[in-house]
């Protein structure tokens, strides 16, 4: 059981045990409650009195670059897991995808809950604050606030189609995200509010002027009929307090209990960015809104700025070796050094196809577990396989057709683009599965009937990345003291050769029972398949109920 989500649950407890205090054997608290496995993260604390930070990027590369920051300990367990093993929904996330139902159509549709930007005048208040994309932050003839990013110029559709897609994969996935809409814009409509200024790199304000508004537009592509395509966020509603790093927990926020770096949606960012080439993961892509929520003030965290995914970034396709290589690593510099850089790597001989809107985005030669970000955060640095076999089964999840979906919202004209980022994505998505899913005993869906029949399901064997083991799977039976952690035996092993065992003994009928179980498959098999997962039951008025999960201790 995860400890920190029991200690946000129960503060007594929780006041006690980060103080230092250690209970008594008598007063141990029982491994399960009566509520577990927790659906949702609570945020029990009132967080009004959170304040913006200002997160200096440039010392956060260069501790991600050249540290390790965060806890010291290596393989140490996701802390904001459940009691099987699963992520509740929280300020950070939120199950989608699993466990579903998603369809293409609510893929498509991702966070929108509104329409797009008002028709009319659009009043530029301030020049766009973050990232290299073109833009400005404006409001609509409504008073809506929107932040508007363009397509560099001389690459259409390349920038916003990436912003648009990555938008709805990182929904779908789970991720807290913003609305955005796929905009045409023509310069005859903008107007400066008399309230806005801009910084130059000088450094010293000024009211905005309209050569400001004009550098924005030179930058920016413009289309044949002298309109430029961009795409319009939606002004998140709550007051805006900065963004988040990967590691730590932010001081003033009471209800961040867990180390950014266990937690598993941020690990988890290993295989998603694999898939889609979030090569920039950084903490100017994150953002914190305080809002209300059930009469109290939370935190809410967004993953805002997606876009720099797939073959192309703000200002042109990627760098060759983005996705391959950190932006420094020592023992590559160091043989560059040593052969004066005739040292090749694979990403110097693969072979793109030239798609300008796409950019350089490749499934063939593509490895998910050799695929680097710019810079790696504290949290991709402690994933584990528990944490990447979860992520890769909502990867998997994925149909072609909700992939599909999701590509059609980028808006591409060209439609040999919209096939080919299709394409990719499907490739890469099959590549996660075949190295994350096989990789650690892939049962799931546990389920035990009253006649003392445990079913459950294969990840590996339906997602076509493993084969059922020849000689099927065993169980071995225990009962299971809730307060103690001490186990019994029920009988000897049962065996099957499908994924159905009988228990060897009638099982305790009384309510409020314990039942342990350690699954696995038998010989031959895959070895990460013969360790058992830990599965645990208890007994109601209604039956067994799964409450337990635990794939790697």
């Amino acid at each position: 059981m995860n400890n920190h989500l029991r200690y946000a649950r129960h503060g007594a407890v929780c006041v006690l045990l980060l103080a230092g205090v250690l209970l008594p054997a008598s007063a141990a608290a029982p491994r399960f409650f009566a509520d577990d496995p927790l659906k949702r993260e609570p945020d029990s604390q009132n967080a009004s009195a959170v304040r913006e930070w200002d997160i200096d990027l440039f010392i956060d590369l260069a501790v991600n670059l050249f540290g390790r920051p965060g806890d010291p300990a290596d393989n140490a367990r996701a802390r904001n897991v459940n009691t099987i093993d699963e992520v509740p929904d929280s300020s950070w996330f939120t199950n989608r995808i699993l466990p579903g139902p998603v369809t293409p159509a609510d893929v498509s549709r991702g966070p929108l809950v509104g329409n797009g930007p008002a028709p009319g005048t659009w009043t530029v208040v301030s020049r766009k604050l973050t990232g290299f994309a073109p833009g400005f932050t404006m409001r609509d003839s409504r008073g809506e606030i929107w932040f508007v990013s363009f397509d560099a110029d001389g690459h259409p559709e390349a920038a916003t189609g990436a912003i648009m897609v990555a938008n709805k994969i990182f929904w779908a996935l789970g991720y807290w995200q913003v609305e955005n809409f796929l905009v045409s814009v023509a310069p005859e409509q903008i107007v400066i509010a008399e309230s806005a200024t801009f910084t130059p790199p000088s450094g010293r304000e000024r009211r905005m002027e309209p050569r400001d508004l004009d550098d924005v537009f030179t930058r920016s592509h413009r289309g044949a009929d002298g309109r430029y395509r961009a795409v319009a966020a939606r002004g998140l509603p709550g007051r805006t307090i900065g963004g988040f790093r990967y590691h730590g927990t932010r001081p003033d926020d009471p209800n961040d209990v867990v180390p950014h770096e266990h937690r598993r949606e941020l690990r988890a960012l290993k295989v998603f960015g694999a898939w889609t080439n979030l090569v920039d993961m950084k903490a100017g892509n994150t953002l914190d809104i305080v809002i209300e929520e059930n009469g109290r003030s939370i935190v809410r965290h967004y993953l805002q700025d997606v876009g720099s995914t797939f073959g192309t970034g703000a200002n042109g396709p990627r760098e060759y070796d983005e996705g391959w290589e950190l932006l420094f690593e020592p023992d590559l510099a160091r043989k560059r050094l040593l052969r004066l850089g005739f040292f090749f790597q694979p990403w110097q001989t693969v072979k793109y196809v030239d798609n300008p809107a796409i950019g350089r985005f490749e499934g063939d030669e593509f490895d998910p577990q050799s695929w680097r970000p710019r810079v790696a955060t504290a949290a991709f640095l402690r994933a584990r396989a528990d944490d990447n076999f979860w992520a890769a089964r909502r990867v998997a999840a994925f149909t072609d057709d909700m992939i599909r979906s999701a590509v059609k919202t980028g808006g591409y004209s060209d439609p040999s683009a919209e096939a080919l980022l299709t394409d990719v994505l499907i490739k890469r998505r099959q590549k996660i599965v075949n190295a994350y899913i096989p990789a650690i005993n892939p049962l799931y869906e546990f389920a035990l009937s009253a006649d003392g029949a445990l079913t459950f399901r294969n990840a590996a064997v339906e997602t076509g990345s493993g084969q059922s083991p020849a000689s099927g799977y065993r169980a071995q039976w225990l009962q299971f003291d809730n307060t103690t952690g001490q186990t019994r035996p029920l009988g000897p092993d049962s065996s099957s050769r499908d994924t159905r065992l009988m228990a060897p003994a009638p099982l305790p009928d009384a309510n409020g029972a314990f039942l342990k179980l350690l699954v696995s498959a038998v010989e031959p098999a895959p070895a990460e398949w013969l360790r058992p997962v830990d599965v645990y039951f208890t007994r109601s008025a209604g039956g067994w109920r799964f409450i337990g999960l635990e794939r790697l201790p």
